[in-house]
């Protein structure tokens, strides 16, 4: 029998109209701009050309449908999916949420390539102490901040609104007719000299860039609260987490409240879903996919075969460097700025996810211990772990962005794949039957499922046999 109490009943609030509800898929979308789109494919485009973007779009399409699936089960439980997952399966799977997100999420690789565009524009020598000073930051705005959401909102839709517009303005100054059929033979899978995988490309490299289309591992999950803290559907009735030193605290409950399957709440739930996945698909799916195809193609166009192209996240000062050249000197130096924001903003919102699963999931497991009333002390806590982990990380000499960033996606990608198949469990049982997803939804996830595990698979082959 389960050790959570059973969830309440309240009548479906009324759905709010499409323009309030823009909020958490700017969020869950910045996770991955800095990670995936702006470090990994672009990385692989750079040095495969643009034969392998297919999986991109394939990717972020997956993470689209897993990403509804989360916000469903808290549309109509009020809870987040983490609640839900020890309801259906074992007490003790906060335990594999607490490790599954601090091992992969302690490199601090996102931070680490920020810093070294920083220190590129600055004309400063790149040391660790530049990400470090960059992760106390992140700490000191999170620690202050009234309402952690809002202040997680408000940075990421700026950047978005900012960063994306010139991103696209560039891709459409620079590249050729040449770029564009090669963009468009990628999306089919095919590159120069090689059909959907080019020979030499490392497994774990493309693994890690597909788990990262989109935000990844188990920053996907943390939808469940953004969705809650907006306010959509049963979540009305959960209180937001807040600031420790400024924030008015509000009362949070750990269980859920759901409704009764009446006419009138059925009806209130489907408008409430097309609504949110409207949301979901413009702000994350089709922006997420556009930006990650410009930000690979500008890559590609920029130095794709050419001799000035560096190693490691050095490929970015690379394309400032030909965006210079091609355009004005300041363009290059603003693409940069925008490059290193985006990162910054990144691990921004990493460390706030990262920090709500573990303590979230630290209650979940012994919520007579660890109150619920204690959950903003257990996110701090967990936040400034992580800040004093990346620093021990710089100061033991791990400073290499790429192969951090790499190391982390690579064990985010196993991540994903286990609570993918959890995540459909979950709703197919544990949901009213009208409330269920659908057949064409579960043939996706399906898919997504198979795919995580099949190249999770040959990674660890690769990793043990080679």
């Amino acid at each position: 029998m389960s050790h959570l109490a059973p969830l309440t009943k309240r009548d479906m609030p009324k759905p709010l109209p499409l323009k309030f509800l823009l909020g958490p898929s700017f969020i869950i979308l910045g996770m991955g701009l800095g990670s995936g789109e702006l470090i990994l494919w672009p990385y692989l485009a750079s040095n495969f050309g643009m034969g392998i973007i297919w999986a991109a779009v394939l990717g972020i399409t997956f993470q689209f449908f897993l990403n509804m699936e989360i916000e469903r089960y808290t549309l109509v439980s009020g809870e987040s999916i983490f609640v839900g997952l020890t309801r259906k399966y074992t007490r003790l799977s906060p335990v594999w949420f607490i490790f599954s997100t601090l091992v992969p999420w302690v490199w601090p690789g996102i931070i680490a390539s920020s810093a070294t565009f920083f220190a590129y524009l600055f004309g400063i020598i790149y040391t660790p102490i530049i990400p470090i000073i960059l992760l106390l930051v992140i700490g000191l705005i999170l620690t202050l901040g009234p309402i952690v959401y809002k202040t997680q909102e408000v940075l990421q839709r700026t950047l978005i609104f900012v960063g994306v517009p010139l991103i696209f303005f560039l891709v459409l100054f620079i590249a050729k007719l040449a770029d564009w059929e090669a963009l468009g033979f990628g999306l089919m899978g095919k590159g120069e000299g090689y059909w959907f995988l080019p020979a030499g490309i490392s497994l774990t490299t493309f693994l890690g860039a597909f788990a990262y289309a989109g935000a990844g591992g188990n920053l996907n999950l943390a939808q469940s609260y953004y969705v809650k803290e907006k306010g959509y559907g049963m979540g009305k009735f959960s209180g937001r987490l807040t600031s420790i030193l400024t924030g008015k605290t509000e009362k949070i409950s750990l269980e859920g409240t759901t409704f009764v399957s009446t006419p009138s709440n059925m009806q209130k739930f489907k408008t409430w879903w097309w609504r949110i996945n409207v949301e979901h698909s413009l702000i994350f799916w089709l922006t997420g996919a556009l930006t990650i195809l410009a930000l690979s193609f500008l890559a590609f166009s920029t130095t794709f075969d050419n001799p000035i192209s560096s190693s490691g996240v050095g490929f970015v000062i690379s394309e400032s460097q030909v965006i210079a050249e091609k355009t004005m000197p300041f363009l290059g130096s603003l693409f940069l700025l925008i490059a290193a924001l985006m990162l910054f903003s990144t691990q921004f919102s990493v460390m706030d996810a990262t920090s709500r699963i573990m303590s979230e999931n630290l209650v979940i497991l012994a919520p007579k211990r660890f109150r619920i009333e204690k959950l903003s002390l257990f996110y701090y806590l967990f936040l400034w772990i992580l800040i004093l982990s990346g620093i021990v990380i710089f100061m033991l000499g791990f400073t290499e962005p790429l192969t951090l960033v790499i190391t982390g996606a690579t064990l985010n990608a196993f991540s994903m794949f286990i609570y993918t198949g959890l995540v459909l469990g979950l709703n197919l049982t544990h949901l009213a039957k009208p409330l269920r997803p659908g057949w064409i939804r579960v043939i996706v996830l399906f898919s997504a499922f198979s795919f995580y595990g099949i190249f999770s698979g040959f990674v660890i082959w690769e990793r043990l046999f080679s």
